[in-house]
């Protein structure tokens, strides 16, 4: 139990003068009477109540105590309690290229991309994360950080046409493990999202899945969209961009064996809802592992000490009027 306002307890110093008070006032309420002889009294018994006067007053001063316990305001409150974990590291790297630009997702694949990102990172609140991006090569968005507004800042700003068109998942994934291996939590894992197929870039999709194996990096792989066809995006002779409808063409293949040579899993989002469903499950998939303190709400605790003020002042007004009631 703590005080939440100790220095009213120096009102306890007002015990000082009542006690003086009251044993000068003890001193003078004897009556008195004149008479010739005491002799016929002095064996007389003092009733039980020649004793018991004096509780009053000790009943009133454990009521005014009681008060100063409540102005003092006590309270109830639990002590830290520290978790010990292993600490985690996540690295996003998300295809921007053309192609993301898909109508199969509302508006689409980009923006539902961008979503569903935003919402994984909010929610990793006591995770170190970085952000990649890559079309034909590969940048680092936000380098290992925890402040989450600035990444998700980030993300809610990726555009198609921020790298040169292509798309490089080896370079995207060795760029991710190039920002996250150094890391010092223990456990360290990569989501990677593409809509296509490795068609350029320096570092082969499958080198890059044995790195981050040498480094104990999971990677989650993502395949996003739908089956069949796609309304994806083209540009005219005269540099208007329209849709038209293409085969949808994942390299699944590749995808799968980046997340089996690494530990990880790969999941293939056909929609909106598939694409939020797989990054839940990646996120139960990774739960944080770190030191966290958890410490609960205080709570007021003076009903008890009113109670007992009210119990004893209602106690002293009582016996004052009955039992131990004086006749002046």
């Amino acid at each position: 139990m703590i005080l939440a306002y100790p220095k009213y307890l120096i009102l306890f110093i007002l015990y000082i003068p009542i006690l003086i008070w009251y044993i000068k006032k003890f001193r003078n309420s004897d009556p008195t009477i004149g008479i010739s002889s005491i002799s016929p009294l002095k064996n007389m018994p003092k009733s039980y109540k020649d004793y018991l006067r004096h509780l009053l007053f000790v009943f009133r001063l454990i009521a005014i105590g009681c008060l100063i316990i409540v102005l003092a305001r006590p309270q109830k409150i639990n002590n830290w309690k520290t978790t010990l974990t292993d600490g985690t590291d996540i690295v996003l790297s998300i295809d921007i290229s053309s192609s993301m630009l898909a109508k199969d997702f509302t508006p689409n694949r980009l923006e539902a991309a961008k979503n569903v990102a935003s919402k994984f990172v909010s929610g990793r609140e006591t995770d170190n994360m970085g952000l990649v991006i890559f079309a034909a090569e590969g940048f680092t968005g936000v380098p290992m950080t925890t402040d989450r507004s600035i990444l998700i800042s980030y993300i809610n700003g990726l555009e198609v046409g921020q790298l040169e068109d292509g798309t490089a998942i080896g370079d995207g994934l060795s760029m991710a493990i190039n920002r996250i291996k150094d890391g010092p939590a223990k456990s360290k894992s990569i989501i990677l999202l593409t809509d296509g197929s490795n068609n350029t870039g320096i570092v082969a999709p499958l080198t890059a899945a044995k790195i981050a194996k040498k480094y104990n990096i999971k990677v989650y792989t993502i395949g996003v969209g739908s089956n069949g066809e796609a309304l994806y995006p083209t540009t005219d002779v005269f540099g208007q961009l329209s849709y038209i409808k293409q085969k949808v063409v994942i390299d699944e293949e590749t995808l799968t064996k980046i997340a089996e040579t690494t530990g990880g899993s790969y999941f293939r989002a056909t929609d909106d809802k598939m694409l939020e469903a797989v990054f839940h499950e990646i996120d139960k998939l990774e739960k944080s592992k770190i030191d966290v303190k958890h410490f609960t709400h205080t709570e007021d605790n003076y009903m008890i000490w009113a109670w007992f003020a009210l119990i004893f002042f209602v106690s002293e007004i009582m016996l004052r009027y009955t039992i131990l009631r004086s006749i002046p």
